[in-house]
C-alpha cells in the first residue's frame, strides 16, 4: 500500500517513502547526539556558519540559510542567551549588528562540525565516486523539477483548487 492508503503503489511513492525515511533517520540520529549540548540542530548549523563567517549580519545569514530573518532572529536570540554568540554594532552602519561566535560557541561549532562529518562518512560508507556523482545528479534533477512545480504556480493552483471545492 502506498503513502496515501489505497491510492496505489507507484515507483514515485516508494522512492518518496524511502527519501522521507532517510531524512527522518538522519534527523533523529543528529538530534540524539547534538541535543546533549543544549543547542538545537538548526542552531548548530547557524553556529557553524557564524564560526566560518564571523561578523555576518542577520540578513546575510538568513539569505545563506534560505530562511526568513524572523526565523534567524529567534535562533540568534537563544544562542545569545546561551552565551554562544554575541552581537556587535557594525561600525560602518549603526542599524546593523555583526554576529560573532564566543569561545563557548567556537567549541560547540567545532564539535558540531566533527559530528556532521562523522555522520556524512557513515551515511555514504561504501559509495564509489560514480555513485556519488550519480546521486548528486539525480538530486539536482529532483530539485530542479520541484523548482518548476512550486512557488510561481502556487497562486494558480490555489485558485483552481478553490474553484474545484
Amino acid at each position: 500500500m502506498g503513502r496515501f492508503g489505497c491510492r496505489g503503489d507507484t515507483p514515485e511513492s516508494r522512492v518518496m517513502e524511502k527519501f522521507i525515511r532517510v531524512n527522518k533517520r538522519h534527523r533523529r540520529a543528529l538530534e540524539g547526539i547534538l541535543n546533549s549540548t543544549g543547542v538545537f540542530r538548526s542552531q548548530h548549523q547557524i553556529l557553524m556558519f557564524i564560526a566560518d563567517c564571523p561578523g555576518v549580519s542577520q540578513k546575510e545569514l538568513a539569505g545563506q540559510l534560505g530562511v526568513s530573518t524572523a526565523t534567524v532572529a529567534v535562533s540568534l536570540k537563544k544562542l545569545e542567551q546561551g552565551g554562544y554568540i554575541s552581537r556587535i554594532v557594525d561600525p560602518r552602519d549603526n542599524r546593523y549588528n555583526q554576529i560573532c561566535v564566543t569561545e563557548k560557541g567556537k567549541k560547540v561549532a567545532q564539535w558540531s562540525i566533527s559530528i556532521f562529518e562523522e555522520m556524512e562518512r557513515a551515511m555514504f560508507r561504501g559509495f564509489s565516486q560514480e555513485e556519488f556523482q550519480l546521486l548528486g545528479q539525480l538530486l539536482d534533477r529532483v530539485y530542479d523539477n520541484l523548482e518548476t512545480f512550486a512557488p510561481e504556480k502556487e497562486d494558480d493552483r490555489r485558485k483552481a483548487n478553490a474553484e474545484r471545492f
